[in-house]
């Protein structure tokens, strides 16, 4: 029964905050598998309630409330090799972390939160991708394209931030994977193919996952938690 922690701050009104809960425990139910599913708010969780947890996925709807502590959480889950998928938001606070913490990058910082910041990783889109589909080109021989078992997929975006490109070249130098790009190859998933399950997308798989078609990244998550 993988007992599976989201990192974020719940909201109702928000429909990407509702559907990874749905997401979660639907596709859970077509793995048979019993899934537990808690919502972790970025100020309040100790780290008793994270170790606890045998997954872990960052939810969309930055700004957080506490970007340490979400920091704290991915930072958990690729240290000790817990399951995690990362989400928007997710994707873009595994960068920082990565970041900091692999690539020593002390500053390494996030424009929603501080965009006058010297060394921003996270940075304003070109353009926004709120409530855009489109399609991403899933890498061969990565834990995405095993889950996905095609080239190509059309996904939901609710963001307004992504990786600077200008750092793209140090984060794959210090062992950060690109497996999946936009048309114009802008990256849009990261992992790290050494742990059981570590992927951030930019994009929001649960927001397109349905009880009868789960969305396979969140089956792969699931898998590698149980």
């Amino acid at each position: 029964m993988p007992q599976i922690g989201v990192v974020g701050d719940f909201r109702a009104a928000n429909p990407t905050h509702v559907a990874t809960t749905e997401g979660l425990e639907h596709t859970g139910r077509a793995l048979g598998l019993d899934t537990t599913v808690t919502w972790l708010p970025t100020d309040t969780f100790t780290d008793a309630e994270l170790a606890g947890m045998d997954g872990l996925l960052v939810a969309p709807g930055s700004p957080y409330a506490s970007m340490t502590r979400a920091l704290d959480a991915i930072r958990h889950a690729r240290e000790h090799d817990v399951p995690l998928l990362g989400t928007c938001g997710g994707f873009q606070h595994l960068v920082v972390e990565f970041a900091r913490n692999v690539l020593g990058v002390e500053d390494a910082g996030h424009a929603e939160y501080d965009p006058d910041a010297s060394t921003l990783f996270v940075t304003a889109l070109a353009c926004s991708l709120q409530g855009q589909r489109l399609d991403v080109e899933v890498h061969a021989d990565t834990r995405a394209g095993a889950a996905y078992e095609t080239s190509t997929a059309t996904e939901r975006y609710y963001c307004d931030f992504g990786l600077n490109p200008s750092f793209l070249e140090p984060l794959r130098a210090a062992g950060l994977v690109v497996s999946g790009v936009d048309k114009d190859g802008e990256v849009r998933i990261v992992e790290l193919p050494a742990l059981r399950f570590f992927v951030g997308t930019l994009f929001v798989p649960q927001a397109s996952s349905t009880p009868e078609r789960p969305h396979p990244l969140v089956g792969a998550f699931l898998t590698a938690a149980r």
